[in-house]
Protein backbone atom coordinates (compact mmCIF):
# COMPACT_ATOMS: atom_id res chain seq x y z
CA UNK A 1 0.00 0.00 0.00
CA UNK A 2 1.10 3.32 -0.90
CA UNK A 3 2.46 5.83 2.22
CA UNK A 4 1.90 9.42 2.26
CA UNK A 5 5.10 11.82 3.88
CA UNK A 6 2.94 11.09 7.32
CA UNK A 7 2.65 7.41 6.92
CA UNK A 8 6.15 7.22 6.44
CA UNK A 9 7.83 8.62 9.32
CA UNK A 10 5.63 8.05 11.53
CA UNK A 11 5.48 4.05 10.99
CA UNK A 12 9.67 4.23 11.50
CA UNK A 13 8.75 5.63 14.67
CA UNK A 14 6.48 2.64 16.22
CA UNK A 15 8.02 0.80 18.67
CA UNK A 16 4.94 -0.61 19.87
CA UNK A 17 1.19 -1.59 18.95
CA UNK A 18 -1.49 -2.14 21.24
CA UNK A 19 -3.59 -4.78 20.17
CA UNK A 20 -6.87 -2.21 19.25
CA UNK A 21 -5.06 0.64 20.90
CA UNK A 22 -2.77 2.87 20.64
CA UNK A 23 1.22 3.20 19.95
CA UNK A 24 3.65 3.43 21.36
CA UNK A 25 6.33 6.34 19.36
CA UNK A 26 9.89 6.61 19.70
CA UNK A 27 10.74 10.57 19.75
CA UNK A 28 13.87 11.68 18.53
CA UNK A 29 14.26 15.10 19.18
CA UNK A 30 12.70 16.38 22.44
CA UNK A 31 12.90 20.83 22.75
CA UNK A 32 12.24 22.45 26.60
CA UNK A 33 12.03 25.83 27.54
CA UNK A 34 11.09 27.22 31.13
CA UNK A 35 7.37 27.71 31.07
CA UNK A 36 6.03 23.68 30.60
CA UNK A 37 8.79 21.56 32.25
CA UNK A 38 9.51 22.69 36.06
CA UNK A 39 6.33 20.24 36.56
CA UNK A 40 7.84 17.23 34.31
CA UNK A 41 10.97 17.55 36.35
CA UNK A 42 9.29 17.50 39.65
CA UNK A 43 7.29 14.59 38.48
CA UNK A 44 10.34 12.38 37.76
CA UNK A 45 12.23 13.71 41.15
CA UNK A 46 9.51 12.48 43.15
CA UNK A 47 8.81 8.99 41.31
CA UNK A 48 12.54 9.00 42.05
CA UNK A 49 12.84 8.18 38.16
CA UNK A 50 16.08 9.43 36.03
CA UNK A 51 15.59 10.87 32.65
CA UNK A 52 15.92 8.35 29.93
CA UNK A 53 18.14 9.81 27.64
CA UNK A 54 19.44 13.31 28.24
CA UNK A 55 21.73 14.08 25.37
CA UNK A 56 18.16 13.58 23.16
CA UNK A 57 17.20 16.64 24.83
CA UNK A 58 17.69 20.50 23.91
CA UNK A 59 16.50 23.40 26.39
CA UNK A 60 16.15 27.29 25.70
CA UNK A 61 15.09 29.99 27.86
CA UNK A 62 12.66 32.21 25.35
CA UNK A 63 8.37 32.53 26.90
CA UNK A 64 9.31 34.85 29.75
CA UNK A 65 12.69 36.58 28.83
CA UNK A 66 13.01 40.10 28.82
CA UNK A 67 13.58 41.61 25.44
CA UNK A 68 15.59 44.72 27.04
CA UNK A 69 18.63 44.68 29.01
CA UNK A 70 19.37 40.85 28.84
CA UNK A 71 22.74 41.17 30.28
CA UNK A 72 20.98 42.64 33.63
CA UNK A 73 19.13 40.58 36.16
CA UNK A 74 15.82 39.63 35.58
CA UNK A 75 13.25 41.96 37.27
CA UNK A 76 9.79 39.80 37.09
CA UNK A 77 10.21 37.87 40.01
CA UNK A 78 7.90 34.57 38.15
CA UNK A 79 10.39 34.99 35.02
CA UNK A 80 13.85 34.94 37.17
CA UNK A 81 12.59 31.84 39.13
CA UNK A 82 11.67 29.75 35.83
CA UNK A 83 14.58 31.01 34.35
CA UNK A 84 16.73 29.59 37.24
CA UNK A 85 14.71 26.60 37.66
CA UNK A 86 15.49 25.49 34.18
CA UNK A 87 19.30 26.28 34.63
CA UNK A 88 19.23 23.90 37.93
CA UNK A 89 17.19 21.33 36.42
CA UNK A 90 19.45 20.98 32.98
CA UNK A 91 22.96 21.43 35.05
CA UNK A 92 21.34 18.36 37.42
CA UNK A 93 20.43 16.57 34.55
CA UNK A 94 22.90 17.10 31.99
CA UNK A 95 21.02 18.53 29.42
CA UNK A 96 22.09 21.46 26.62
CA UNK A 97 20.68 24.53 28.19
CA UNK A 98 20.74 27.76 25.55
CA UNK A 99 20.20 30.15 28.21
CA UNK A 100 19.63 33.64 27.95
CA UNK A 101 22.87 35.54 26.93
CA UNK A 102 23.84 32.01 25.27
CA UNK A 103 24.83 32.82 20.69
CA UNK A 104 22.65 29.96 20.14
CA UNK A 105 19.78 31.08 22.52
CA UNK A 106 16.16 32.08 21.37
CA UNK A 107 12.91 31.22 20.52
CA UNK A 108 12.68 26.98 20.68
CA UNK A 109 11.09 27.44 17.29
CA UNK A 110 13.49 29.61 15.62
CA UNK A 111 17.20 28.25 17.24
CA UNK A 112 16.25 24.69 16.31
CA UNK A 113 16.21 24.69 12.99
CA UNK A 114 18.79 27.14 12.37
CA UNK A 115 21.20 25.38 13.88
CA UNK A 116 20.51 22.02 12.19
CA UNK A 117 18.83 20.27 14.90
CA UNK A 118 15.65 20.05 13.21
CA UNK A 119 16.08 17.32 10.61
CA UNK A 120 13.99 15.38 7.91
CA UNK A 121 11.94 12.16 8.97
CA UNK A 122 12.56 12.75 12.58
CA UNK A 123 10.03 13.16 15.45
CA UNK A 124 9.84 16.08 17.71
CA UNK A 125 7.82 17.16 20.64
CA UNK A 126 7.83 20.06 23.25
CA UNK A 127 5.58 21.55 25.41
CA UNK A 128 4.38 24.14 23.18
CA UNK A 129 2.08 23.77 20.98
CA UNK A 130 4.00 25.43 18.16
CA UNK A 131 6.23 22.56 17.78
CA UNK A 132 4.20 21.82 14.41
CA UNK A 133 6.79 24.21 12.70
CA UNK A 134 9.57 21.79 12.70
CA UNK A 135 7.02 19.46 10.28
CA UNK A 136 7.89 21.96 7.54
CA UNK A 137 11.08 19.76 7.30
CA UNK A 138 9.32 16.81 6.74
CA UNK A 139 9.34 15.73 10.28
CA UNK A 140 6.56 14.48 12.50
CA UNK A 141 6.74 17.63 15.19
CA UNK A 142 3.71 18.54 17.60
CA UNK A 143 3.32 20.20 20.95
CA UNK A 144 2.55 18.05 24.24
CA UNK A 145 1.12 18.87 27.78
CA UNK A 146 3.07 18.58 31.12
CA UNK A 147 2.61 15.13 31.76
CA UNK A 148 3.47 13.94 28.51
CA UNK A 149 6.85 16.16 29.06
CA UNK A 150 7.41 13.99 32.19
CA UNK A 151 6.75 10.93 30.01
CA UNK A 152 9.41 11.48 27.59
CA UNK A 153 11.75 12.26 30.38
CA UNK A 154 11.59 8.97 31.68
CA UNK A 155 11.03 6.70 28.31
CA UNK A 156 12.03 8.63 25.16
CA UNK A 157 8.57 7.81 24.26
CA UNK A 158 4.62 8.59 23.97
CA UNK A 159 1.76 6.54 23.95
CA UNK A 160 -0.19 7.86 21.31
CA UNK A 161 -3.14 7.36 19.08
CA UNK A 162 -2.22 7.84 15.05
CA UNK A 163 -4.23 10.87 13.51
CA UNK A 164 -5.62 10.56 10.39
CA UNK A 165 -3.78 12.28 7.55
CA UNK A 166 -4.93 15.22 5.02
CA UNK A 167 -4.10 17.27 1.79
CA UNK A 168 -3.90 21.09 1.09
CA UNK A 169 -2.71 21.52 -2.16
CA UNK A 170 -1.88 25.52 -3.71
CA UNK A 171 -1.05 25.76 -7.31
CA UNK A 172 -0.35 28.62 -8.95
CA UNK A 173 1.95 31.61 -8.45
CA UNK A 174 0.99 34.20 -5.79
CA UNK A 175 0.49 37.45 -6.68
CA UNK A 176 3.49 40.27 -5.60
CA UNK A 177 2.89 41.30 -1.98
CA UNK A 178 1.75 38.04 -0.72
CA UNK A 179 3.62 36.27 1.85
CA UNK A 180 3.75 32.54 3.37
CA UNK A 181 1.40 34.38 6.43
CA UNK A 182 -0.76 35.68 3.55
CA UNK A 183 -1.12 31.59 2.47
CA UNK A 184 -1.77 30.17 5.93
CA UNK A 185 -4.19 33.09 6.93
CA UNK A 186 -6.13 32.28 3.60
CA UNK A 187 -6.43 28.89 4.12
CA UNK A 188 -7.75 29.23 7.93
CA UNK A 189 -10.00 31.56 6.94
CA UNK A 190 -11.08 29.32 4.67
CA UNK A 191 -11.56 25.85 5.71
CA UNK A 192 -12.27 27.05 9.45
CA UNK A 193 -10.25 26.55 12.81
CA UNK A 194 -11.41 22.95 13.56
CA UNK A 195 -10.97 21.16 10.20
CA UNK A 196 -7.86 20.05 10.87
CA UNK A 197 -8.74 18.37 14.24
CA UNK A 198 -7.74 14.97 14.66
CA UNK A 199 -5.53 14.85 11.45
CA UNK A 200 -1.93 15.95 10.17
CA UNK A 201 -1.53 17.83 8.09
CA UNK A 202 0.44 17.90 4.22
CA UNK A 203 0.69 20.98 2.47
CA UNK A 204 1.58 20.45 -1.06
CA UNK A 205 1.62 22.07 -4.78
CA UNK A 206 3.15 24.98 -6.22
CA UNK A 207 3.19 27.58 -3.96
CA UNK A 208 4.73 25.27 -1.11
CA UNK A 209 7.37 23.91 -3.38
CA UNK A 210 8.35 26.93 -4.60
CA UNK A 211 8.65 28.90 -0.86
CA UNK A 212 11.85 29.37 1.38
CA UNK A 213 12.15 26.90 4.32
CA UNK A 214 11.67 30.19 6.66
CA UNK A 215 7.96 30.27 4.77
CA UNK A 216 7.23 26.99 4.88
CA UNK A 217 7.86 26.86 8.90
CA UNK A 218 5.73 29.98 9.08
CA UNK A 219 3.05 28.10 7.54
CA UNK A 220 3.63 24.71 9.68
CA UNK A 221 3.80 26.79 12.85
CA UNK A 222 0.15 27.60 12.10
CA UNK A 223 -1.18 24.54 11.36
CA UNK A 224 -2.13 24.17 15.20
CA UNK A 225 -4.63 27.46 14.26
CA UNK A 226 -6.99 24.85 12.07
CA UNK A 227 -7.26 22.12 14.43
CA UNK A 228 -4.51 20.15 13.30
CA UNK A 229 -2.14 18.11 15.65
CA UNK A 230 1.04 19.27 13.06
CA UNK A 231 1.73 20.24 9.57
CA UNK A 232 4.09 18.60 7.47
CA UNK A 233 6.24 19.52 3.96
CA UNK A 234 7.52 16.72 2.17
CA UNK A 235 11.88 17.76 2.44
CA UNK A 236 13.26 18.23 -1.33
CA UNK A 237 16.46 20.54 -2.24
CA UNK A 238 15.49 23.38 -1.00
CA UNK A 239 15.13 21.61 2.59
CA UNK A 240 18.66 19.99 2.19
CA UNK A 241 20.09 22.88 0.94
CA UNK A 242 18.89 24.76 4.21
CA UNK A 243 20.26 21.90 6.78
CA UNK A 244 24.00 21.70 4.88
CA UNK A 245 26.68 22.98 6.95
CA UNK A 246 24.63 23.88 9.94
CA UNK A 247 25.93 23.80 13.42
CA UNK A 248 24.55 19.94 14.33
CA UNK A 249 23.86 19.22 11.00
CA UNK A 250 25.22 15.40 9.73
CA UNK A 251 28.30 15.96 8.16
CA UNK A 252 30.68 13.61 5.60
CA UNK A 253 29.19 10.45 4.99
CA UNK A 254 26.80 10.63 7.69
CA UNK A 255 24.96 13.58 5.79
CA UNK A 256 25.14 11.11 2.53
CA UNK A 257 23.50 8.25 4.03
CA UNK A 258 21.22 10.54 6.08
CA UNK A 259 20.30 12.60 2.53
CA UNK A 260 19.58 9.22 0.61
CA UNK A 261 16.95 8.22 3.47
CA UNK A 262 15.42 12.11 3.17
CA UNK A 263 14.65 11.33 -0.19
CA UNK A 264 12.36 8.55 0.48
CA UNK A 265 10.07 10.67 2.55
CA UNK A 266 7.68 12.05 0.12
CA UNK A 267 4.57 11.03 -0.56
CA UNK A 268 3.86 8.38 -2.66
CA UNK A 269 1.94 9.26 -5.74
CA UNK A 270 -1.43 7.33 -5.20
CA UNK A 271 -1.43 7.26 -1.78
CA UNK A 272 -4.66 8.47 -0.03
CA UNK A 273 -5.13 10.75 2.34
CA UNK A 274 -8.58 10.46 4.53
CA UNK A 275 -9.26 14.62 3.88
CA UNK A 276 -8.65 16.73 0.79
CA UNK A 277 -8.83 20.51 0.05
CA UNK A 278 -7.26 22.61 -3.06
CA UNK A 279 -6.71 25.99 -3.62
CA UNK A 280 -5.34 28.64 -6.39
CA UNK A 281 -2.59 30.65 -5.91
CA UNK A 282 -4.27 33.69 -7.83
CA UNK A 283 -7.13 33.57 -5.43
CA UNK A 284 -5.12 34.69 -2.51
CA UNK A 285 -4.16 38.42 -1.71
CA UNK A 286 -2.85 40.27 2.04
CA UNK A 287 -4.92 39.03 4.89
CA UNK A 288 -5.56 40.60 7.60
CA UNK A 289 -8.09 39.22 10.64
CA UNK A 290 -10.57 41.28 12.38
CA UNK A 291 -11.51 39.02 15.35
CA UNK A 292 -10.83 36.70 18.00
CA UNK A 293 -9.35 33.68 16.70
CA UNK A 294 -7.02 33.24 13.68
CA UNK A 295 -9.91 31.90 11.28
CA UNK A 296 -11.70 35.75 11.26
CA UNK A 297 -9.51 36.73 8.48
CA UNK A 298 -10.03 38.77 5.24
CA UNK A 299 -8.47 40.00 2.51
CA UNK A 300 -6.61 43.20 3.69
CA UNK A 301 -9.55 45.26 1.21
CA UNK A 302 -12.41 43.28 1.64
CA UNK A 303 -15.32 44.42 4.21
CA UNK A 304 -15.71 42.56 7.95
CA UNK A 305 -18.30 39.73 6.79
CA UNK A 306 -22.00 39.59 8.28
CA UNK A 307 -23.36 36.84 10.62
CA UNK A 308 -25.21 36.31 13.57
CA UNK A 309 -23.71 34.05 15.12
CA UNK A 310 -23.19 34.22 18.95
CA UNK A 311 -19.08 34.16 19.06
CA UNK A 312 -19.26 36.35 16.28
CA UNK A 313 -20.84 39.18 17.42
CA UNK A 314 -18.72 38.43 20.85
CA UNK A 315 -15.78 38.76 18.81
CA UNK A 316 -16.68 41.94 17.20
CA UNK A 317 -17.78 43.38 20.23
CA UNK A 318 -14.22 42.76 22.06
CA UNK A 319 -12.63 43.89 18.64
CA UNK A 320 -14.88 47.21 18.05
CA UNK A 321 -15.87 46.27 14.92
CA UNK A 322 -19.17 46.52 12.95
CA UNK A 323 -19.91 44.22 10.09
CA UNK A 324 -19.32 45.54 6.74
CA UNK A 325 -16.54 47.92 7.72
CA UNK A 326 -13.44 48.05 6.23
CA UNK A 327 -9.91 47.83 8.17
CA UNK A 328 -8.26 50.17 5.31
CA UNK A 329 -7.22 53.43 6.59
CA UNK A 330 -7.99 52.05 10.46
CA UNK A 331 -5.51 53.85 12.73
CA UNK A 332 -3.41 51.59 14.59
CA UNK A 333 -0.61 52.77 17.52
CA UNK A 334 1.15 49.45 17.98
CA UNK A 335 3.00 47.59 15.51
CA UNK A 336 5.00 43.67 16.84
CA UNK A 337 7.41 41.67 14.00
CA UNK A 338 8.38 38.92 16.15
CA UNK A 339 7.22 35.59 17.40
CA UNK A 340 8.24 31.91 16.12
CA UNK A 341 5.73 32.55 13.15
CA UNK A 342 7.74 35.42 11.95
CA UNK A 343 10.80 36.07 13.77
CA UNK A 344 13.62 34.85 11.34
CA UNK A 345 16.14 36.80 9.10
CA UNK A 346 13.98 36.36 5.90
CA UNK A 347 11.08 38.31 7.76
CA UNK A 348 13.13 41.24 8.80
CA UNK A 349 14.69 41.73 5.47
CA UNK A 350 11.41 41.71 3.72
CA UNK A 351 10.10 44.58 6.15
CA UNK A 352 13.52 46.24 5.63
CA UNK A 353 13.26 46.66 2.28
CA UNK A 354 9.78 48.28 2.29
CA UNK A 355 10.47 50.48 5.26
CA UNK A 356 13.99 51.62 3.99
CA UNK A 357 14.69 55.41 3.65
CA UNK A 358 11.03 55.88 5.31
CA UNK A 359 10.12 57.05 8.84
CA UNK A 360 6.98 54.98 10.60
CA UNK A 361 4.49 57.82 12.19
CA UNK A 362 4.95 58.97 15.15
CA UNK A 363 2.11 58.12 17.28
CA UNK A 364 2.69 54.00 16.48
CA UNK A 365 5.19 52.15 18.54
CA UNK A 366 6.72 49.37 16.55
CA UNK A 367 8.71 46.63 17.92
CA UNK A 368 10.59 44.19 15.98
CA UNK A 369 12.04 41.21 18.51
CA UNK A 370 13.90 38.75 16.61
CA UNK A 371 13.37 35.01 17.15
CA UNK A 372 17.34 34.45 17.96
CA UNK A 373 20.75 35.69 18.95
CA UNK A 374 21.81 33.96 15.33
CA UNK A 375 18.89 36.46 13.95
CA UNK A 376 19.60 39.54 15.88
CA UNK A 377 23.71 38.97 14.65
CA UNK A 378 21.75 38.91 11.54
CA UNK A 379 20.16 41.86 11.34
CA UNK A 380 23.11 43.86 12.18
CA UNK A 381 25.51 42.15 9.71
CA UNK A 382 22.76 42.80 7.01
CA UNK A 383 23.05 46.33 7.67
CA UNK A 384 18.53 46.00 8.61
CA UNK A 385 19.52 47.42 12.03
CA UNK A 386 20.62 50.94 10.50
CA UNK A 387 17.38 50.71 8.19
CA UNK A 388 15.15 50.08 11.13
CA UNK A 389 17.03 52.53 13.66
CA UNK A 390 16.58 55.27 11.02
CA UNK A 391 12.54 54.60 10.43
CA UNK A 392 11.87 54.60 13.95
CA UNK A 393 11.61 51.45 15.00
CA UNK A 394 12.88 50.05 18.06
CA UNK A 395 15.06 46.57 17.55
CA UNK A 396 14.39 44.82 20.55
CA UNK A 397 16.49 41.33 21.73
CA UNK A 398 15.58 37.89 21.50
CA UNK A 399 12.44 36.36 23.04
CA UNK A 400 8.51 35.33 22.15
CA UNK A 401 8.37 39.20 23.56
CA UNK A 402 4.52 40.47 22.63
CA UNK A 403 2.93 37.22 20.63
CA UNK A 404 1.59 36.08 24.61
CA UNK A 405 2.33 39.11 27.36
CA UNK A 406 3.89 36.61 29.68
CA UNK A 407 7.17 39.26 29.97
CA UNK A 408 7.06 42.50 29.89
CA UNK A 409 6.08 43.18 26.42
CA UNK A 410 2.02 43.63 26.83
CA UNK A 411 -0.23 45.82 24.18
CA UNK A 412 -2.11 47.98 26.65
CA UNK A 413 -6.13 47.45 26.99
CA UNK A 414 -8.00 48.59 24.77
CA UNK A 415 -5.50 49.63 21.78
CA UNK A 416 -5.08 47.49 18.57
CA UNK A 417 -1.43 45.76 17.82
CA UNK A 418 -0.83 44.29 13.83
CA UNK A 419 1.08 41.73 15.01
CA UNK A 420 3.15 38.53 13.54
CA UNK A 421 2.06 36.52 15.60
CA UNK A 422 0.01 33.61 15.35
CA UNK A 423 -2.65 34.21 17.94
CA UNK A 424 -5.19 37.03 18.62
CA UNK A 425 -7.18 35.54 21.25
CA UNK A 426 -8.71 37.76 23.68
CA UNK A 427 -5.99 39.13 25.88
CA UNK A 428 -3.33 37.32 24.03
CA UNK A 429 -0.99 40.43 23.74
CA UNK A 430 -2.28 42.01 27.29
CA UNK A 431 -5.52 42.35 28.77
CA UNK A 432 -8.03 43.71 26.67
CA UNK A 433 -5.60 44.57 23.94
CA UNK A 434 -6.73 43.89 20.31
CA UNK A 435 -4.79 41.94 18.25
CA UNK A 436 -4.49 42.08 14.24
CA UNK A 437 -2.87 39.19 12.32
CA UNK A 438 -0.92 40.33 9.25
CA UNK A 439 2.43 39.24 7.51
CA UNK A 440 5.29 41.20 7.97
CA UNK A 441 5.41 43.40 5.07
CA UNK A 442 1.78 44.51 5.88
CA UNK A 443 2.76 45.12 9.76
CA UNK A 444 5.34 47.07 8.40
CA UNK A 445 3.31 49.01 6.39
CA UNK A 446 1.44 49.66 9.01
CA UNK A 447 3.89 51.49 11.03
CA UNK A 448 5.02 53.73 8.24
CA UNK A 449 1.31 54.73 7.45
CA UNK A 450 0.02 54.68 11.07
CA UNK A 451 -2.96 52.72 9.45
CA UNK A 452 -4.47 49.61 8.03
CA UNK A 453 -3.46 50.05 3.74
CA UNK A 454 -4.46 47.88 1.13
CA UNK A 455 -0.65 46.80 0.78
CA UNK A 456 -1.19 45.77 -2.91
CA UNK A 457 -1.39 49.64 -4.11
CA UNK A 458 1.77 50.50 -2.18
CA UNK A 459 3.77 47.79 -4.14
CA UNK A 460 6.14 49.38 -6.98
Amino acid sequence: MSKTLFDKVWDAHVVHTIKDGPQVLYIDKHLIHEVTSPQAFKELEQRNVPIFRPKQIVATADHNTPTKDQHLPIKDELSRKQLKQLSENCKKHDIELYQLGHKYNGIVHVMAPELGITQPGMSIVCGDSHTSTHGAFGSIAFGIGTSQVAQVFASQCLLLTKPKSMRIRVNGQLKKGVQPKDVILYIISKIGTNAGTGYFCEYAGDVFEAMSMEGRMTVCNMSIEMGARGGMIAPDETTFDYVKGRTFAPQGEEWNQKLKYWKSLPTENDAVFDKEYSFEADDIEPMITFGTNPGMGIKVNQHIPNSNDTSFEKALNYMNFQKGESLVDKPINYVFIGSCTNSRIEDFRVAADFVKGKKKADHVTAWLVPGSKQVEKQIEDEGLKAIFSEAGFELRQPGCSACLAMNDDKIPAGEYCVSTSNRNFEGRQGQGSRTLLASPLLAAATAIEGKIVDITKHLN
